[in-house]
């Protein structure tokens, strides 16, 4: 098991990037491939005591940042001898010699790079990007959060037909519940594309739950829900900031409201440390990039080094699931199907 990993991603690069692989190497046994400047991630690599790790490092000496945009981002990604990090990571991914790619660095960058490095799945006209929400009942899989802001009925169908299947073999979910998400539960309602998109999931065979609302998502209702990336953009980005609000907020009133309130706080901070668990988006890592041909997951750019090792673990099990040769198999069942 060989895990490409970013070394040029995180905001603080190379350090999280370093030190999350060097914990993955040591606590599953996986194979790191650590891509970037040399001259920048082996002083960090050698200060990590991981003599005797499966960790090599593999020179490349320009990066992707966030002023890479538009034509400049696409020549970038497209060069064939593009040495920017995820460029050639993504090539080890493609030419065999990596399982998976992981990177904390510009969201539209990785998945530009990906996309023209990699091309997409037969049938998958847009790869998705694919988080986990933390939900009342457990977690679900929301996509596309970004990576297709203007989407067609038949795009959110192959979201969902991806979405089903990374539910079922990576997060051990049996016949996922796949919901439409729209502002309002009656069929009917929504935009036109959501209109149009319903009879299509209805009729996949899919275990179609029907339209979603946002609380319906949190609720845990479904355990895929799709929608365009514009949607869940606004939606993760959301989610997110109530997340950290409430609580920055619980901690605010404890210190303010006195001493008995802090030995309150004292009492519950086990409970109160279960629950910034369940909502830190460094549990999971990072979030899959479907539908490109190659794993691909991406992180957020202040991940520190715990969510780079969670997403090295996410990628491994991705890839030791076979998650990309059962999406293509789904894929191509669900068009003969169709008639396509």
């Amino acid at each position: 098991m060989r895990i490409a990993v970013d070394a040029m991603g995180s905001d603080h690069f190379p350090i999280p990037d370093v030190q999350g692989a060097v914990m993955a190497a040591r606590e599953y046994g996986v194979e790191i491939l650590l891509v970037g400047d040399e001259a920048r991630v082996r002083p960090v690599l050698e200060a990590q005591n991981a003599e005797g790790l499966p960790i090599h490092l593999i020179h490349a000496p320009e990066m992707l940042t966030m002023e890479d945009k538009g034509m400049q981002l696409v020549l970038k990604a497209r060069r064939p001898q593009a040495r920017n990090s995820m460029a050639v990571a993504i090539d080890l991914v493609k030419n065999g010699e990596a399982d998976a790619f992981v990177t904390a660095g510009n969201t539209g960058a990785a998945m530009t790079t990906a996309y023209f490095r990699l091309g997409t799945l037969s049938g998958v006209d847009k790869p998705a990007l694919a988080p986990v929400f933390p939900t009342s009942s457990g977690s679900c899989i929301v996509l596309d959060v970004g990576a297709n802001p203007d989407c067609k009925p038949e795009n959110l169908l192959q979201f969902a037909i991806m979405g089903a299947i990374y539910a079922e073999v990576v997060r051990g979910i049996q016949n996922p519940l796949v919901g439409l998400i729209s502002n309002g539960e009656e069929e009917g309602k929504g935009n036109e594309l959501v209109r149009a998109a319903t009879p299509l999931l209805k009729a996949s065979g899919l275990n179609f739950y029907g339209n979603v609302e946002g609380k319906e998502v949190i609720g845990g209702k479904v355990d895929v829900a799709v929608t365009d990336g514009f949607t869940g953009n606004v939606l993760l980005k959301t989610a997110e900031a109530v997340a950290k609000l409430i609580t920055d907020k619980i901690k605010e009133s404890i210190r303010e409201a006195g001493p008995l309130a802090l030995l309150g706080g004292m009492l519950v901070r086990p409970a109160l440390g279960r629950v910034k668990q369940m909502l830190d988006p460094s549990e999971h890592g990072a979030a899959p990039l479907l539908g490109v041909n190659g794993l691909v997951f991406i992180g957020h750019g202040r991940s520190d080094a715990i969510a780079i090792k969670n997403a090295i673990r996410v990628a491994k099990e991705a890839a030791e699931a076979d998650v990309l040769n059962r999406l293509r198999n789904a894929i191509e069942t669900s068009l003969a199907t169709r008639g396509k």
